[in-house]
């Protein structure tokens, strides 16, 4: 996510293999505390020639999970795939790159612009907050960090540009490599492999609420409709818990009925009920006033706002 916007969720702090993980994957789940910005989940994935990294998180802490589960393992990291470019799923690219220089980077090229775009804007933002003295130490803490990121560009760089959809070798595991365009953001990398039945979806999939901030909402749809196509047993979420693909579908089937409502005469608060109605088994009793929040932003400035609703898409 970009500086000037916190949304994410959920819950547990340390690295664990799922119940629903299928072998040779392991969950470093993202987190979300109060008061601070998000992590994004970290997914590992086991390969002939080291450990497949995808995303690694915003904060120190949630990179030393990372980089702790790999040496508990005696194996390196021989992979990073960003998901996408908000720095709650790159933020650990630098740490994780200096630990193992050899390891590849694959993701879209879409963070170039971004750099230039929307994360210099909210890096505007965060430099006048911080200049106004309103910022608390924590919060200074973490903009510096997320400046820090930014300014080491060479870390960001894929490595390994991913420019279209192909089945690749990643580290010697052979994976389907997807790319969707304008959808999540204006590159999303999305993965399946065959031999597990797993799909890493990154922010394509947030449990609680789809983050709108840089989205092009008809191609996103357009990008679940492609991963409803797919045969996967498991799906993990950028934020969240697994999903089976009958739990993707009740998500994504809400993410349907919120687009259509918005395209539709009906009240905005008509849209969030149904939204809290139909992705209900995602929303945590703690999170409903967050969400609510979230997407009473959303209706207002991105699927309700003809701008909003076309700024990140294709022309």
């Amino acid at each position: 996510m970009g500086i000037g916007r916190i949304a994410a969720l959920l819950v547990a702090l340390v690295a664990v293999p799922t119940s629903a993980a299928p072998s040779g994957y392991t969950l470093i789940p993202g987190s979300f505390p109060s008061g601070r910005q998000p992590d994004g989940n970290s997914i590992v994935i086991d390969a002939p020639a080291g450990l497949i990294v995808v995303d690694t998180g915003r904060h120190p802490q949630h990179r030393e999970k990372i980089l702790a589960y790999a040496k508990s393992r005696g194996r390196p990291i021989a992979a990073i795939v960003n998901s996408h470019w908000h720095l709650d799923h790159t933020g650990g690219n630098a740490a994780l790159r200096r630990a193992f220089p050899r390891a590849d980077v694959y993701a879209s090229r879409a963070v170039e612009g971004a750099l230039t775009g929307f994360l210099a804007r909210s890096r505007k933002d965060a430099e006048a907050f911080l200049a106004s003295g309103r910022a608390s130490p924590q919060q200074a803490a973490e903009m510096r960090g997320d400046f820090a990121t930014m300014d080491d560009r060479a870390a960001l760089m894929p490595t390994v540009p991913v420019v279209r959809s192909q089945r690749r070798r990643v580290a010697g595991r052979l994976l389907h490599v997807n790319l969707a365009r304008h959808a999540a953001t204006e590159g999303d990398v999305w993965l399946y492999d065959s031999e597990a039945r797993a799909v890493v979806a990154g922010d394509l999939v947030v449990a609680a609420v789809p983050f709108l901030d840089t989205a092009c909402p008809d191609g996103w749809r357009k990008a679940l409709g492609d991963i409803a196509r797919t045969p996967f047993t498991t799906l993990f979420p950028g934020h969240g818990a697994p999903m089976t693909h009958g739990q993707f579908d009740l998500w994504r089937r809400a993410f349907d009925n919120l687009l259509d409502c918005s395209a539709s005469a009906r009240a905005d608060d008509d849209c969030k009920a149904g939204w809290m109605r139909d992705a209900a088994p995602f929303v945590a009793a703690e999170d409903t006033g967050r969400v609510e929040g979230l997407l009473d932003y959303y209706l207002k400035t991105r699927l309700r706002s003809p701008a909003g609703r076309r700024e990140y898409c294709a022309g």
